[in-house]
Protein backbone atom coordinates (compact mmCIF):
# COMPACT_ATOMS: atom_id res chain seq x y z
CA UNK A 1 0.00 0.00 0.00
CA UNK A 2 1.69 3.09 -1.21
CA UNK A 3 1.87 6.09 0.98
CA UNK A 4 2.38 9.85 0.59
CA UNK A 5 5.67 9.81 3.12
CA UNK A 6 7.32 7.43 1.40
CA UNK A 7 7.24 8.61 -1.90
CA UNK A 8 8.27 12.20 -0.72
CA UNK A 9 11.31 10.35 1.06
CA UNK A 10 11.44 8.90 -2.48
CA UNK A 11 11.86 12.01 -3.93
CA UNK A 12 14.36 14.09 -1.41
CA UNK A 13 16.75 10.70 -1.81
CA UNK A 14 16.89 11.20 -5.34
CA UNK A 15 17.52 14.98 -4.98
CA UNK A 16 20.29 14.50 -2.77
CA UNK A 17 21.69 11.49 -4.53
CA UNK A 18 21.96 13.59 -7.98
CA UNK A 19 23.36 16.51 -6.21
CA UNK A 20 26.18 14.44 -4.87
CA UNK A 21 26.84 12.98 -8.40
CA UNK A 22 26.72 16.49 -9.62
CA UNK A 23 29.39 17.45 -7.33
CA UNK A 24 31.61 14.67 -7.99
CA UNK A 25 31.40 14.99 -11.57
CA UNK A 26 32.36 18.98 -10.93
CA UNK A 27 35.21 17.82 -8.62
CA UNK A 28 36.80 14.69 -9.54
CA UNK A 29 35.76 14.38 -13.76
CA UNK A 30 35.11 18.17 -15.08
CA UNK A 31 37.73 17.87 -17.78
CA UNK A 32 36.70 15.17 -19.15
CA UNK A 33 32.92 15.99 -19.03
CA UNK A 34 34.23 19.71 -20.47
CA UNK A 35 36.33 17.63 -23.14
CA UNK A 36 33.00 16.06 -24.58
CA UNK A 37 31.02 18.95 -24.05
CA UNK A 38 28.48 17.45 -21.40
CA UNK A 39 28.94 19.75 -18.75
CA UNK A 40 26.41 21.89 -19.88
CA UNK A 41 24.26 19.18 -20.66
CA UNK A 42 24.54 17.21 -17.04
CA UNK A 43 23.55 20.97 -15.51
CA UNK A 44 20.78 21.05 -17.46
CA UNK A 45 19.66 17.36 -16.68
CA UNK A 46 20.10 18.15 -12.48
CA UNK A 47 18.66 21.20 -13.00
CA UNK A 48 15.42 19.62 -14.83
CA UNK A 49 15.43 16.59 -12.00
CA UNK A 50 15.15 19.41 -9.23
CA UNK A 51 11.95 20.88 -11.56
CA UNK A 52 10.55 17.12 -11.50
CA UNK A 53 11.13 16.62 -8.07
CA UNK A 54 8.96 19.87 -7.54
CA UNK A 55 6.13 19.09 -9.86
CA UNK A 56 6.35 15.73 -8.16
CA UNK A 57 5.82 17.22 -4.39
CA UNK A 58 2.91 19.74 -5.52
CA UNK A 59 1.21 16.76 -7.37
CA UNK A 60 1.52 14.54 -4.24
CA UNK A 61 0.03 17.55 -2.21
CA UNK A 62 -3.14 17.86 -4.15
CA UNK A 63 -3.56 14.18 -5.97
CA UNK A 64 -4.35 11.21 -4.15
CA UNK A 65 -2.85 9.09 -7.72
CA UNK A 66 0.36 7.73 -5.91
CA UNK A 67 0.80 5.04 -8.34
CA UNK A 68 0.91 7.57 -11.45
CA UNK A 69 3.08 9.78 -9.64
CA UNK A 70 5.16 6.97 -8.29
CA UNK A 71 5.61 5.40 -12.42
CA UNK A 72 6.66 8.95 -13.35
CA UNK A 73 9.69 8.58 -10.97
CA UNK A 74 10.92 5.21 -11.60
CA UNK A 75 10.34 6.36 -15.86
CA UNK A 76 12.18 9.52 -14.83
CA UNK A 77 14.92 7.67 -13.08
CA UNK A 78 15.82 5.45 -15.85
CA UNK A 79 15.87 8.39 -18.06
CA UNK A 80 18.70 10.25 -15.80
CA UNK A 81 20.53 7.12 -15.55
CA UNK A 82 20.48 6.88 -19.48
CA UNK A 83 21.00 10.33 -20.05
CA UNK A 84 23.75 10.21 -17.21
CA UNK A 85 25.61 7.39 -19.09
CA UNK A 86 25.35 8.97 -22.50
CA UNK A 87 27.05 12.33 -21.52
CA UNK A 88 29.99 10.40 -19.33
CA UNK A 89 30.95 7.96 -22.38
CA UNK A 90 28.68 5.24 -22.69
CA UNK A 91 30.98 2.12 -22.47
CA UNK A 92 33.49 4.05 -19.90
CA UNK A 93 30.65 5.58 -18.10
CA UNK A 94 30.90 4.16 -14.49
CA UNK A 95 27.45 5.41 -13.70
CA UNK A 96 25.53 2.63 -15.20
CA UNK A 97 25.39 0.96 -11.72
CA UNK A 98 22.41 3.60 -11.15
CA UNK A 99 20.16 1.31 -13.17
CA UNK A 100 20.24 -1.03 -9.93
CA UNK A 101 18.74 2.07 -7.93
CA UNK A 102 16.03 2.78 -9.86
CA UNK A 103 15.15 -1.53 -10.01
CA UNK A 104 15.33 -1.25 -6.01
CA UNK A 105 13.25 1.53 -5.91
CA UNK A 106 10.30 -0.07 -8.06
CA UNK A 107 10.56 -3.11 -6.09
CA UNK A 108 10.22 -0.83 -2.97
CA UNK A 109 7.50 1.66 -3.87
CA UNK A 110 5.40 -0.68 -6.42
CA UNK A 111 5.99 -4.59 -6.78
CA UNK A 112 7.91 -7.51 -7.88
CA UNK A 113 6.60 -7.16 -11.12
CA UNK A 114 6.88 -3.73 -11.61
CA UNK A 115 11.01 -4.38 -10.54
CA UNK A 116 10.98 -7.33 -13.38
CA UNK A 117 9.69 -4.37 -16.31
CA UNK A 118 11.99 -1.95 -14.87
CA UNK A 119 15.02 -4.27 -14.99
CA UNK A 120 14.02 -5.27 -18.74
CA UNK A 121 13.78 -1.64 -19.61
CA UNK A 122 17.40 -1.07 -18.17
CA UNK A 123 18.81 -3.93 -20.01
CA UNK A 124 16.99 -3.16 -23.14
CA UNK A 125 18.36 0.95 -23.07
CA UNK A 126 21.85 -0.20 -21.71
CA UNK A 127 22.83 -2.77 -24.60
CA UNK A 128 21.19 -0.24 -26.81
CA UNK A 129 23.49 2.27 -26.25
CA UNK A 130 26.70 -0.06 -26.36
CA UNK A 131 25.56 -1.13 -29.57
CA UNK A 132 24.70 1.96 -30.56
CA UNK A 133 27.79 3.25 -29.47
CA UNK A 134 29.80 0.32 -31.23
CA UNK A 135 28.19 1.15 -34.19
CA UNK A 136 28.60 4.85 -34.64
CA UNK A 137 24.86 5.91 -34.47
CA UNK A 138 25.79 7.80 -31.45
CA UNK A 139 28.19 10.19 -33.40
CA UNK A 140 25.21 12.92 -34.07
CA UNK A 141 25.16 13.01 -30.38
CA UNK A 142 28.98 13.55 -30.06
CA UNK A 143 29.40 10.28 -28.82
CA UNK A 144 32.77 8.53 -30.30
CA UNK A 145 32.38 4.75 -30.87
CA UNK A 146 36.23 4.94 -30.81
CA UNK A 147 36.27 2.96 -27.02
CA UNK A 148 33.86 0.45 -27.60
CA UNK A 149 35.09 -0.24 -30.98
CA UNK A 150 38.73 -0.56 -28.80
CA UNK A 151 37.24 -3.17 -26.75
CA UNK A 152 35.82 -5.54 -29.25
CA UNK A 153 32.56 -7.12 -29.79
CA UNK A 154 32.76 -9.88 -27.55
CA UNK A 155 33.62 -7.57 -24.86
CA UNK A 156 30.68 -5.27 -25.76
CA UNK A 157 28.56 -8.33 -25.59
CA UNK A 158 30.04 -9.84 -22.21
CA UNK A 159 29.42 -6.45 -20.23
CA UNK A 160 25.82 -6.41 -21.61
CA UNK A 161 25.28 -9.97 -20.87
CA UNK A 162 26.51 -9.05 -17.36
CA UNK A 163 24.97 -6.30 -16.57
CA UNK A 164 21.61 -7.93 -17.63
CA UNK A 165 21.83 -10.62 -15.23
CA UNK A 166 22.43 -8.70 -12.62
CA UNK A 167 19.89 -6.49 -13.77
CA UNK A 168 17.33 -9.03 -13.39
CA UNK A 169 19.20 -10.85 -10.65
CA UNK A 170 18.71 -7.63 -8.37
CA UNK A 171 14.94 -7.45 -9.92
CA UNK A 172 14.68 -10.66 -8.53
CA UNK A 173 16.35 -10.45 -4.72
CA UNK A 174 15.11 -6.53 -4.38
CA UNK A 175 11.30 -8.10 -5.28
CA UNK A 176 11.60 -10.59 -2.92
CA UNK A 177 13.11 -9.29 -0.17
CA UNK A 178 10.85 -6.12 -0.37
CA UNK A 179 7.49 -8.45 -1.15
CA UNK A 180 8.71 -9.82 2.58
CA UNK A 181 9.01 -6.58 4.04
CA UNK A 182 5.70 -5.70 3.00
CA UNK A 183 3.84 -8.74 3.98
CA UNK A 184 6.02 -8.25 7.31
CA UNK A 185 4.77 -4.98 7.61
CA UNK A 186 1.33 -5.05 6.76
CA UNK A 187 1.20 -8.04 9.37
CA UNK A 188 3.13 -5.32 12.17
CA UNK A 189 0.55 -3.39 11.16
CA UNK A 190 -2.33 -5.54 12.01
CA UNK A 191 -1.12 -7.15 15.31
CA UNK A 192 -0.33 -3.18 15.93
CA UNK A 193 -4.02 -2.32 15.47
CA UNK A 194 -4.93 -5.70 17.36
CA UNK A 195 -2.90 -4.71 20.44
CA UNK A 196 -4.19 -1.45 20.14
CA UNK A 197 -7.80 -2.71 20.56
CA UNK A 198 -6.85 -5.19 23.13
CA UNK A 199 -5.15 -2.43 25.20
CA UNK A 200 -7.98 -0.40 24.90
CA UNK A 201 -10.52 -3.21 25.86
CA UNK A 202 -8.09 -3.54 28.48
CA UNK A 203 -8.18 -0.31 29.83
CA UNK A 204 -12.23 0.12 29.98
CA UNK A 205 -12.40 -3.68 31.31
CA UNK A 206 -10.04 -2.88 34.23
CA UNK A 207 -11.01 0.93 34.95
CA UNK A 208 -14.82 -0.22 35.02
CA UNK A 209 -14.92 -3.28 36.73
CA UNK A 210 -16.54 -3.19 40.46
CA UNK A 211 -13.54 -4.55 42.11
CA UNK A 212 -10.29 -2.99 43.19
CA UNK A 213 -7.97 -4.53 40.93
CA UNK A 214 -4.18 -4.45 41.34
CA UNK A 215 -0.89 -5.96 40.15
CA UNK A 216 2.58 -5.83 41.81
CA UNK A 217 6.16 -6.76 40.38
CA UNK A 218 8.54 -9.82 42.13
CA UNK A 219 10.00 -6.94 44.29
CA UNK A 220 6.35 -6.14 45.56
CA UNK A 221 6.12 -3.08 43.89
CA UNK A 222 1.98 -1.63 42.41
CA UNK A 223 2.20 -1.50 39.09
CA UNK A 224 -1.51 -1.24 38.11
CA UNK A 225 -4.05 0.33 40.71
CA UNK A 226 -7.30 0.34 38.95
CA UNK A 227 -9.99 3.38 39.79
CA UNK A 228 -12.35 1.11 41.91
CA UNK A 229 -8.76 0.15 43.85
CA UNK A 230 -8.63 3.90 44.27
CA UNK A 231 -12.29 3.76 45.94
CA UNK A 232 -11.39 1.24 48.32
CA UNK A 233 -8.56 2.58 49.85
CA UNK A 234 -8.91 6.63 49.05
CA UNK A 235 -5.35 6.02 47.57
CA UNK A 236 -4.78 7.83 44.29
CA UNK A 237 -3.33 5.54 41.36
CA UNK A 238 -0.78 8.19 41.30
CA UNK A 239 0.17 7.45 45.25
CA UNK A 240 -0.14 4.16 44.61
CA UNK A 241 2.20 3.50 41.61
CA UNK A 242 5.39 1.78 42.32
CA UNK A 243 5.33 1.84 46.05
CA UNK A 244 5.43 -1.27 47.98
CA UNK A 245 1.97 -3.17 48.36
CA UNK A 246 2.85 -3.29 52.01
CA UNK A 247 2.68 0.39 52.54
CA UNK A 248 -0.33 1.19 50.63
CA UNK A 249 -2.15 -1.62 51.75
CA UNK A 250 -0.36 -2.84 55.18
CA UNK A 251 -3.04 -5.52 56.22
CA UNK A 252 -2.11 -7.54 53.04
CA UNK A 253 1.71 -7.50 53.79
CA UNK A 254 1.20 -10.61 55.62
CA UNK A 255 -0.15 -12.71 52.70
CA UNK A 256 2.44 -11.04 50.37
CA UNK A 257 4.81 -14.08 50.93
CA UNK A 258 2.31 -16.69 49.65
CA UNK A 259 1.08 -14.64 46.16
CA UNK A 260 3.50 -17.25 44.10
CA UNK A 261 0.11 -19.56 44.56
CA UNK A 262 -3.59 -18.91 44.18
CA UNK A 263 -4.97 -17.60 47.38
CA UNK A 264 -7.57 -15.55 49.23
CA UNK A 265 -8.75 -14.78 51.92
CA UNK A 266 -9.67 -11.33 54.11
CA UNK A 267 -8.31 -8.85 55.94
CA UNK A 268 -9.31 -5.36 57.74
CA UNK A 269 -8.80 -1.98 56.55
CA UNK A 270 -9.04 1.39 57.87
CA UNK A 271 -10.55 3.64 55.26
CA UNK A 272 -9.22 7.45 54.26
CA UNK A 273 -12.51 8.32 56.29
CA UNK A 274 -10.83 6.54 59.13
CA UNK A 275 -13.85 4.17 59.18
CA UNK A 276 -13.01 0.28 59.50
CA UNK A 277 -13.52 -1.97 56.77
CA UNK A 278 -13.47 -5.69 55.82
CA UNK A 279 -12.04 -6.20 52.96
CA UNK A 280 -11.67 -9.42 50.96
CA UNK A 281 -8.77 -10.26 48.18
CA UNK A 282 -8.50 -12.85 45.58
CA UNK A 283 -4.93 -13.39 43.87
CA UNK A 284 -3.06 -15.02 41.13
CA UNK A 285 0.75 -15.16 40.18
CA UNK A 286 1.45 -13.34 37.15
CA UNK A 287 3.63 -14.61 35.02
CA UNK A 288 6.19 -13.58 31.58
CA UNK A 289 6.76 -14.43 28.46
CA UNK A 290 8.58 -17.76 29.07
CA UNK A 291 6.93 -18.40 32.24
CA UNK A 292 8.81 -17.13 34.87
CA UNK A 293 7.18 -15.56 37.81
CA UNK A 294 6.53 -12.25 37.20
CA UNK A 295 4.84 -11.07 39.79
CA UNK A 296 0.48 -11.45 40.93
CA UNK A 297 -2.66 -9.75 40.27
CA UNK A 298 -4.79 -9.29 43.19
CA UNK A 299 -8.82 -8.84 42.62
CA UNK A 300 -10.27 -6.61 46.20
CA UNK A 301 -13.67 -6.76 47.54
CA UNK A 302 -15.21 -4.73 49.91
CA UNK A 303 -17.49 -7.17 52.45
CA UNK A 304 -18.15 -4.34 54.99
CA UNK A 305 -21.63 -3.97 54.10
CA UNK A 306 -22.69 -7.35 53.10
CA UNK A 307 -21.42 -8.77 56.87
CA UNK A 308 -23.19 -6.11 58.20
CA UNK A 309 -26.37 -7.31 56.04
CA UNK A 310 -25.55 -10.60 57.35
CA UNK A 311 -25.16 -9.45 61.20
CA UNK A 312 -28.38 -7.87 60.73
CA UNK A 313 -30.64 -10.72 59.07
CA UNK A 314 -29.68 -13.04 61.74
CA UNK A 315 -30.27 -10.56 64.67
CA UNK A 316 -33.84 -9.48 62.86
CA UNK A 317 -34.47 -13.28 62.47
CA UNK A 318 -33.62 -14.16 65.91
CA UNK A 319 -35.48 -11.15 67.25
CA UNK A 320 -38.37 -11.92 65.03
CA UNK A 321 -38.77 -15.63 66.31
CA UNK A 322 -38.20 -14.70 69.73
CA UNK A 323 -40.63 -12.10 69.85
CA UNK A 324 -43.32 -14.48 68.37
CA UNK A 325 -42.90 -16.61 70.87
CA UNK A 326 -43.07 -14.06 73.52
CA UNK A 327 -45.95 -12.51 72.05
CA UNK A 328 -47.91 -15.52 72.28
CA UNK A 329 -46.78 -16.13 76.07
CA UNK A 330 -47.32 -12.63 77.21
CA UNK A 331 -51.18 -12.95 75.94
CA UNK A 332 -51.45 -16.23 77.82
CA UNK A 333 -49.81 -14.27 81.05
CA UNK A 334 -51.71 -11.62 81.01
CA UNK A 335 -55.42 -13.31 81.07
CA UNK A 336 -54.51 -15.27 84.02
CA UNK A 337 -52.53 -11.67 85.13
CA UNK A 338 -55.98 -9.57 84.58
CA UNK A 339 -57.93 -12.45 87.02
CA UNK A 340 -55.22 -12.40 89.75
CA UNK A 341 -55.61 -8.34 89.54
CA UNK A 342 -59.52 -8.53 89.48
CA UNK A 343 -59.32 -10.92 92.75
CA UNK A 344 -57.23 -9.54 94.63
CA UNK A 345 -59.44 -6.22 94.03
CA UNK A 346 -62.84 -8.26 95.26
CA UNK A 347 -60.51 -10.15 98.08
CA UNK A 348 -59.19 -6.50 99.29
CA UNK A 349 -63.15 -5.28 99.77
CA UNK A 350 -63.91 -7.63 102.35
CA UNK A 351 -64.64 -6.54 105.50
CA UNK A 352 -62.82 -9.05 107.75
CA UNK A 353 -59.67 -7.60 105.82
CA UNK A 354 -57.49 -6.32 108.16
CA UNK A 355 -54.31 -3.67 107.36
CA UNK A 356 -51.86 -5.62 107.35
CA UNK A 357 -54.11 -7.76 104.51
CA UNK A 358 -54.96 -4.75 102.73
CA UNK A 359 -51.21 -3.14 102.52
CA UNK A 360 -50.00 -6.69 101.02
CA UNK A 361 -53.36 -6.73 98.54
CA UNK A 362 -51.69 -3.44 97.40
CA UNK A 363 -48.21 -4.39 96.74
CA UNK A 364 -49.81 -7.72 94.85
CA UNK A 365 -51.80 -4.76 92.64
CA UNK A 366 -49.11 -2.90 92.14
CA UNK A 367 -46.74 -6.12 90.74
CA UNK A 368 -49.61 -6.73 88.36
CA UNK A 369 -50.18 -3.41 87.27
CA UNK A 370 -46.25 -2.83 86.64
CA UNK A 371 -45.97 -6.69 84.84
CA UNK A 372 -49.02 -5.70 82.90
CA UNK A 373 -47.32 -2.57 81.87
CA UNK A 374 -44.06 -4.90 80.71
CA UNK A 375 -46.57 -6.91 78.89
CA UNK A 376 -47.93 -3.75 77.19
CA UNK A 377 -44.56 -2.85 76.08
CA UNK A 378 -43.58 -6.10 75.16
CA UNK A 379 -46.36 -6.54 72.82
CA UNK A 380 -45.72 -2.62 71.25
CA UNK A 381 -42.32 -4.01 70.73
CA UNK A 382 -43.46 -7.75 68.92
CA UNK A 383 -46.26 -6.47 67.28
CA UNK A 384 -45.71 -2.34 66.28
CA UNK A 385 -48.79 -0.48 64.99
CA UNK A 386 -48.78 0.29 61.32
CA UNK A 387 -46.31 3.40 61.21
CA UNK A 388 -48.65 7.29 60.44
CA UNK A 389 -45.35 8.56 58.04
CA UNK A 390 -45.24 12.41 57.98
CA UNK A 391 -42.28 14.78 57.10
CA UNK A 392 -40.57 16.09 60.15
CA UNK A 393 -38.82 18.85 61.25
CA UNK A 394 -36.28 16.45 63.17
CA UNK A 395 -34.42 19.28 65.14
CA UNK A 396 -37.73 21.13 66.37
CA UNK A 397 -38.71 17.38 67.30
CA UNK A 398 -35.38 17.02 69.05
CA UNK A 399 -36.17 20.40 70.59
CA UNK A 400 -39.72 19.68 72.21
CA UNK A 401 -38.46 16.01 73.42
CA UNK A 402 -35.73 18.19 75.29
CA UNK A 403 -38.02 20.75 76.91
CA UNK A 404 -40.07 17.68 78.73
CA UNK A 405 -36.81 15.77 79.67
CA UNK A 406 -35.58 19.18 81.09
CA UNK A 407 -37.30 18.09 84.30
CA UNK A 408 -36.88 14.46 84.64
CA UNK A 409 -34.54 13.29 87.70
CA UNK A 410 -32.42 10.66 85.27
CA UNK A 411 -31.29 13.99 83.54
CA UNK A 412 -29.85 15.75 86.44
CA UNK A 413 -26.72 17.10 85.94
CA UNK A 414 -26.99 15.86 82.27
CA UNK A 415 -26.26 18.58 78.96
CA UNK A 416 -28.16 17.38 75.89
CA UNK A 417 -26.31 19.35 72.69
CA UNK A 418 -28.91 19.44 69.93
CA UNK A 419 -26.66 19.97 67.06
CA UNK A 420 -29.12 19.23 64.25
CA UNK A 421 -29.04 21.29 60.99
CA UNK A 422 -32.08 23.75 61.18
CA UNK A 423 -34.47 22.35 58.04
CA UNK A 424 -33.47 18.95 58.17
CA UNK A 425 -36.32 16.50 57.16
CA UNK A 426 -37.36 13.28 58.29
CA UNK A 427 -40.14 11.19 57.09
CA UNK A 428 -41.56 9.10 60.40
CA UNK A 429 -44.32 8.34 62.79
CA UNK A 430 -44.80 11.59 64.97
CA UNK A 431 -45.37 9.65 68.00
CA UNK A 432 -42.76 6.91 67.31
CA UNK A 433 -40.22 9.01 66.20
CA UNK A 434 -39.96 10.56 69.78
CA UNK A 435 -40.52 7.26 71.70
CA UNK A 436 -37.10 6.10 69.92
CA UNK A 437 -35.48 9.47 71.00
CA UNK A 438 -36.78 9.24 74.38
CA UNK A 439 -35.38 5.48 74.76
CA UNK A 440 -31.88 6.60 73.34
CA UNK A 441 -32.08 10.00 75.35
CA UNK A 442 -33.07 8.32 78.63
CA UNK A 443 -30.71 5.11 77.82
CA UNK A 444 -27.40 7.82 77.71
CA UNK A 445 -28.71 9.99 80.80
CA UNK A 446 -28.89 6.00 82.53
CA UNK A 447 -25.27 5.37 81.27
CA UNK A 448 -23.52 8.51 82.48
CA UNK A 449 -22.32 8.83 86.16
CA UNK A 450 -22.36 12.13 87.77
CA UNK A 451 -21.97 15.12 84.98
CA UNK A 452 -21.92 14.53 81.10
CA UNK A 453 -23.13 15.57 77.97
CA UNK A 454 -25.21 13.77 75.35
CA UNK A 455 -24.39 15.05 71.64
CA UNK A 456 -27.25 14.86 68.55
CA UNK A 457 -26.00 15.25 65.42
CA UNK A 458 -27.39 14.78 62.00
CA UNK A 459 -26.56 14.86 58.75
CA UNK A 460 -28.27 14.50 55.33
CA UNK A 461 -27.15 11.81 52.67
CA UNK A 462 -27.50 11.74 49.17
CA UNK A 463 -28.23 8.34 46.94
CA UNK A 464 -26.26 6.45 49.68
CA UNK A 465 -28.19 3.27 48.54
CA UNK A 466 -26.77 -0.01 46.41
CA UNK A 467 -27.71 1.44 42.97
CA UNK A 468 -28.81 4.35 40.81
CA UNK A 469 -31.49 6.66 42.23
CA UNK A 470 -31.35 5.74 45.67
CA UNK A 471 -33.53 7.57 47.91
CA UNK A 472 -31.70 10.08 50.04
CA UNK A 473 -30.87 9.36 53.80
CA UNK A 474 -30.89 11.13 57.50
CA UNK A 475 -27.54 9.88 59.49
CA UNK A 476 -28.21 11.03 63.05
CA UNK A 477 -25.73 10.08 65.88
CA UNK A 478 -26.36 10.12 69.57
CA UNK A 479 -23.04 10.29 71.43
CA UNK A 480 -23.27 10.15 75.10
CA UNK A 481 -19.77 10.08 77.52
CA UNK A 482 -21.41 7.30 79.86
CA UNK A 483 -19.69 3.82 81.25
CA UNK A 484 -19.71 2.31 77.57
CA UNK A 485 -20.58 -1.77 76.52
CA UNK A 486 -18.36 -4.04 75.75
CA UNK A 487 -17.96 -5.92 72.05
CA UNK A 488 -19.76 -8.50 73.92
CA UNK A 489 -22.39 -6.57 75.00
CA UNK A 490 -22.93 -4.40 71.96
CA UNK A 491 -23.76 -7.93 69.96
CA UNK A 492 -26.67 -8.48 72.09
CA UNK A 493 -28.17 -4.77 72.81
CA UNK A 494 -30.60 -5.40 70.49
CA UNK A 495 -32.21 -8.63 72.24
CA UNK A 496 -35.44 -8.22 73.98
CA UNK A 497 -34.68 -8.37 77.53
CA UNK A 498 -31.16 -7.93 77.45
CA UNK A 499 -30.35 -4.60 79.88
CA UNK A 500 -27.00 -3.90 81.53
CA UNK A 501 -28.87 -1.69 83.90
CA UNK A 502 -30.29 -2.43 87.16
CA UNK A 503 -33.73 -2.81 86.77
CA UNK A 504 -33.77 -2.60 83.13
CA UNK A 505 -36.39 -4.02 81.14
CA UNK A 506 -34.30 -4.55 78.23
CA UNK A 507 -36.98 -3.31 75.83
CA UNK A 508 -36.14 0.00 74.94
CA UNK A 509 -33.37 -0.56 72.66
CA UNK A 510 -35.19 -3.60 71.62
CA UNK A 511 -38.30 -1.18 70.69
CA UNK A 512 -36.33 1.21 69.34
CA UNK A 513 -34.70 -1.27 66.76
CA UNK A 514 -38.35 -2.52 65.53
CA UNK A 515 -39.65 1.20 65.07
CA UNK A 516 -36.61 1.99 63.13
CA UNK A 517 -36.96 -1.35 60.90
CA UNK A 518 -40.30 -0.67 60.29
CA UNK A 519 -39.38 2.99 58.82
CA UNK A 520 -37.06 1.15 56.78
CA UNK A 521 -34.40 2.68 58.22
CA UNK A 522 -30.90 0.91 60.22
CA UNK A 523 -29.60 1.61 63.34
CA UNK A 524 -25.75 0.80 64.61
CA UNK A 525 -24.22 0.91 67.78
CA UNK A 526 -20.24 1.09 68.39
CA UNK A 527 -18.91 1.76 72.11
CA UNK A 528 -16.03 1.06 74.16
CA UNK A 529 -15.77 0.66 77.69
CA UNK A 530 -15.18 3.49 79.63
CA UNK A 531 -15.42 6.30 76.52
CA UNK A 532 -19.26 6.20 75.82
CA UNK A 533 -21.81 5.28 73.21
CA UNK A 534 -22.87 6.09 69.98
CA UNK A 535 -25.67 5.25 68.36
CA UNK A 536 -26.45 5.60 64.78
CA UNK A 537 -29.75 5.88 63.06
CA UNK A 538 -30.35 5.92 58.95
CA UNK A 539 -33.92 7.31 58.83
CA UNK A 540 -35.71 8.48 55.62
CA UNK A 541 -35.07 11.81 54.27
CA UNK A 542 -37.37 14.41 52.55
CA UNK A 543 -35.32 16.76 50.37
CA UNK A 544 -37.62 19.31 51.32
CA UNK A 545 -38.15 20.93 54.61
CA UNK A 546 -41.22 20.85 56.69
CA UNK A 547 -44.09 23.73 55.91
Amino acid sequence: MLDRKRIVWFILLRVLVISGLLAAIIIFGRQEAAAEGGLAVLARLVLATYLFSLLSLVALRYSRQFRTIIYAQIVWDVFLVTTLILVTGCVNSPYAFLYFLSIISASTLLSRSEAYYTASLCVILYGAILDFQYYGKLAPLGVSPVPAQQYGAGYIFYLIFLYSAFFLLTAYLAGSLAERARLSESALQEKAIDYQELERLNSSIVSTIDSGLLTVNQEGRIRVFNRYAELLTGILQTDAYDHPLAEVIPGLARFESEFCRPLQGEFQYTGADGEPMLLSFKSVPLTGQEGEPAGAVVDLHDLTQMRRMEGELKRADRLAAVGELSARMAHEIRNPLAAISGSVQLVALREWADEKDRRLFSIILRETDRLDGLLRDFLFYAKPTQPNKVALNLRRVIADLCSLLSTDPRLEGVRVENRVPEGLVVVFDKDQCSQIFWNLLVNGAEAISGDGVIEIEAALLRGQGSGAGDPDQVRISVRDTGSGMSGAQVKRVFEPFFTTKKGGTGLGLATVYRIVETHGGRITVSSLEGEGTTVTLFLPAETRAEG
